[in-house]
């Protein structure tokens, strides 16, 4: 995953578009970059690593020297930007947010035309300079980000910075959210809205799906309609959101409330003494639980930040395991000899579940009872970039499926029906495999019925294997 933040100001920009993408930090564990345009300065870029280091620490010598009243930033997943282009468009920077599965076709359809590619990622080629190059193949900002839309296979939304204005394109179909911000004398757009309130913009606008905006300091004009189909990725809501952040005029943690109240309703856990939510983002969903069950919420781990970040930022797996591992140090004076309900936003690898349990039965708990507010993550991702999924056989689903079909080579809808055989099966495996006294995942309806949107607006292809494509 990945997010971007811009505002064009009639004033100076620089100190709100630097702390407006570090609110986009919790999306992107790679790069982090910034570009400010002023007419004495032209365009004025830094991109640092951020994969020993935080937004905040990299770029506070860079914003020292830029000046300007329109900028963009950008947290990436993978790869170096904002990007500045020289073209027949003029010059511009421009962000995405995207998966490009046909990314080597599109590479090779522009080098037999004799293009090059100067920008490289994790020693490839760059997506968001193929995403410029395809806009400059027409002769419009509009045309060239609808052939982009018409030309790649994935999902892409795009921020260009063209002087003292900012132009926005949202996926076609909406799987990445971007989101107009107002205040006097600015206009923002950015992927999250919590990065809005502390700079004291207010929501104006969803951007729609394929629809694109023109923006300026003081107005906003649509230059293409929206569409009219949506598939916005539900695991914004579940997983990837940040609790104080709107899409689609859902909030994110009334989603999460909703979902652990959901996951109450049917459970059946008797003489649990507590529930409690893996930190951070199983604590909205434990809430939920808490309130609809009478049960106590308390704080049997308390995560522990200063030196220890996010367990999927490393890029090796060992690493990533032991980050994993030291980060949550658990309460033995809450637990022992105690039987809780554990609420997580979803299980991909197993890896730190595996630990926490190994962690809590160390210290004294009797029963460990998982609940996890979305199904079982049995299809990899196709539209986003999810680093904490990055191989199928990673899934704790596939792991569990092979063990007990003895194949990699199987019919995986079965094991997606809550209500069949196989998926009970599977269930138990991971629950086995985790070392947990009970498991159960959220059914799908009631995680729809927990965003508010309808089903065919809502992306589920990694629960359910479907999508518009």
């Amino acid at each position: 995953m990945s997010g971007f933040f811009g505002t064009v100001s009639s004033e100076d920009c620089v100190s709100e578009v630097f702390y407006g993408t570090d609110y986009h930090s919790h999306l992107g564990t790679k790069r982090g970059g910034m570009t400010i345009f002023s007419k004495g300065k032209g365009f004025q870029r830094a991109i640092h690593s951020l994969e020993n280091g935080y937004f905040r620490n990299k770029f506070e010598a860079d914003i020292a020297t830029f000046e300007g009243t329109a900028g963009i930033g950008c947290i990436s997943d993978t790869e170096a930007q904002p990007l500045v282009v020289f073209s027949h468009l003029g010059r511009f920077a421009i962000s995405t947010v995207s998966k490009i599965n046909n990314l080597d076709e599109l590479a090779d359809h522009l080098l037999k035309q004799g293009k090059t590619f100067a920008e490289t990622s994790q020693g490839g080629i760059n997506p968001t300079e193929l995403v410029a190059m395809l806009i400059c193949e027409k002769s419009s900002f509009k045309e060239g980000i609808e052939f982009v839309y018409e030309s790649i296979k994935g999902s892409c939304s795009i921020l260009i910075l063209n002087g003292e204005e900012i132009i926005a394109g949202r996926d076609k179909l909406g799987r990445t959210p971007i989101v107009i911000g107002k205040k006097e004398g600015a206009t923002c757009v950015a992927s999250e809205t919590c990065s809005f309130l502390n700079l004291g913009y207010q929501i104006e606008k969803y951007i729609g799906p394929g629809e694109i905006v023109s923006v300026k300091a003081n107005e906003y004009n649509t230059i293409r309609e929206a569409n009219k189909k949506m598939q916005v990725c539900s695991f914004l809501w579940v997983y990837y959101g940040y609790p104080p952040s709107c899409y689609e005029g859902i909030n994110v943690d009334e989603s999460r409330y909703r979902c652990g109240c959901k996951l109450a309703e049917k459970d059946d856990v008797e003489g649990a003494d507590f529930v409690a939510g893996i930190p951070d983002s199983g604590t909205g969903h434990a809430m939920g639980y808490s309130h609809k069950s009478g049960l106590p919420l308390m704080r049997p781990y308390s995560k522990y930040t200063p030196t220890w970040p996010r367990s999927f930022m490393p890029q090796n797996q060992s690493m990533r395991e032991l980050v994993a591992k030291m980060k949550l140090i658990p309460n033995g004076a809450l637990i022992k000899d105690k039987k809780g309900i554990f609420l997580d936003d979803s299980i991909v690898r197993g890896t730190q579940l595996r630990d926490n349990v190994i962690d809590l039965t160390n210290a004294g708990i009797k029963e460990v009872h998982m609940r996890v507010a979305c199904p079982p993550l049995i299809y990899p991702c196709e539209y986003l970039n999810f680093s904490r999924s990055r191989t199928t056989l990673e899934l704790a689903t596939r792991k569990a499926i092979i063990k007990l079909e003895g194949k990699e080579d199987v019919d995986f809808s079965k094991y997606a029906d809550p209500d069949s055989q196989e998926y009970k099966n599977m269930v138990e495996q991971i629950r086995k495999d985790l070392g947990l006294t009970t498991l159960k995942f959220q059914r799908l309806e009631d995680l729809v019925d927990a965003i508010g949107l309808p089903k065919e607006c809502l992306c589920t292809h990694c629960w359910d294997n479907s999508s518009w494509g």
